[in-house]
């Protein structure tokens, strides 16, 4: 009989994107369980993946009383299950799986760290941010910030110490499946249909930005910069592809009028699909104020686009300064111009930049290689736990 193991995310969306295909390929290795909040979403997920499912609801805010019912669930459900690996990720998914994986005496506590959202946090909310973060890598037997730039600052903040942090590979929390992610699959007559149906002019150069469109993603600093060079070079176009959040981290209002009244700013909402709107892109522009180890950088890069990114942890790692990309500093709206119109304006130095993209990607981010780092991480931490 294989061994147990559970993997927790808050919501499901994370399961589907940040870890897609991961827990299937362990399914054949583990008896994988996938937990996670929203029932439903979380059923259709483990029929699409072939795994095993625990609903148990969780938020994404602080609230202490559901917080502790679904310590309490998982608890039961651990003592119940005896599994040998819990794995966590994201923030309340990781104190709620760790502490009630502690407390039910599961021996391999594991937790992934793709990102600190307390980083833009102030004031007394700030410090109880801090504490969670604190005692969920307390409670967990071994912690994997998906990037060096994000284990640096775990150490800096004194959340953990060094010996119970590790990188896996050069980063990421699940790489990028190259073959998916390519190009080539998109004829050049592919790509006049797709821009027509978006209305984008079949000359314009299109920068794009994926995610969601948050202050934090730099999306104001990325629409005011936007418009003063489309001012001055009309033959140019902004392709926003992801949803608004107006209740937790809203944009400006004269951003949210920009997007809405701007000829040359197209919104797509959420897709699930991400790559014909790469296919008709020419630069990933990706201003963000924090990351762990961003997806969109990576399938950016598989797909042949040069990237304009903000100088953090994640996307300082994925690109090269001059190689493949051009590193910009955070909420810096003057520099995110000039590196625009610099693309913009340079067809050889932006063509040179996008030829390097998808080999820099396939060399060290491709997906499958990843799985198996994990999966030999995780036999090693089985091993350790056998003889000890």
């Amino acid at each position: 009989m294989p061994k147990k193991l559970v993997r927790i995310t808050t919501i499901p969306l994370s399961l589907e994107k940040l870890l897609e295909g991961q827990l299937s390929y362990m399914n054949q290795f583990y008896q994988v369980t996938a937990v996670s909040a929203e029932k439903e979403r979380l059923e259709k997920y483990g029929r699409d993946n072939e795994v095993n499912t625990f609903w148990v609801e969780m938020t994404r805010t602080i609230t202490p009383l559901m917080d502790a019912k679904a310590v309490w669930k998982l608890y039961n459900y651990f003592k119940k299950e005896k599994p040998l690996i819990v794995h966590t990720h994201t923030p309340k998914a990781g104190i709620v799986g760790m502490l009630a994986a502690k407390l039910a005496g599961v021996p391999l506590r594991l937790h992934t760290v793709a990102g600190l959202p307390l980083m833009e946090t102030t004031g007394n909310k700030r410090k109880l941010l801090d504490f969670v973060e604190k005692l969920t890598y307390k409670l967990a037997t071994k912690v994997y910030p998906n990037s060096r730039g994000l284990k640096e600052i775990i150490l800096k903040e004194g959340f953990a110490e060094e010996e119970k942090l590790k990188v896996l590979g050069k980063g990421s929390s699940n790489g990028i499946d190259t073959s998916y992610f390519n190009p080539s699959d998109f004829s050049e007559e592919d790509k006049m249909k797709i821009r027509r149906e978006l209305n984008l002019p079949e000359k314009d150069l299109v920068f794009i930005f994926i995610g969601r469109l948050v202050s934090e993603k730099g999306i104001n600093e990325l629409v005011a910069a936007f418009k003063r060079l489309q001012e001055r070079k009309p033959e140019l176009s902004l392709l926003l592809v992801g949803p608004f959040e107006e209740e937790l981290d809203p944009l400006s209002e004269e951003s949210k009028k920009t997007i809405t009244e701007h000829p040359k700013i197209f919104i797509t909402g959420y897709q699930a699909d991400v790559r014909p709107y790469f296919a008709v892109s020419d630069v990933l522009a990706f201003p963000s104020y924090r990351e762990g180890f961003p997806n969109v950088v990576m399938q950016a890069g598989a797909m042949g686009l040069a990237s304009i990114v903000s100088d953090i942890n994640g996307c300082n790692e994925i690109i090269v300064e001059g190689k493949n990309g051009m590193i910009i500093p955070v909420k810096d709206e003057g520099a995110l111009f000039n590196a625009m119109e610099l693309l913009a304006q340079n067809e050889d130095y932006r063509l040179r930049l996008a030829s390097n993209s998808r080999e820099e990607i396939c060399k060290y981010y491709e997906r499958k290689e990843f799985w198996q780092i994990l999966l030999k991480e995780y036999k090693s931490l089985e091993q350790e736990y056998i003889k000890s």
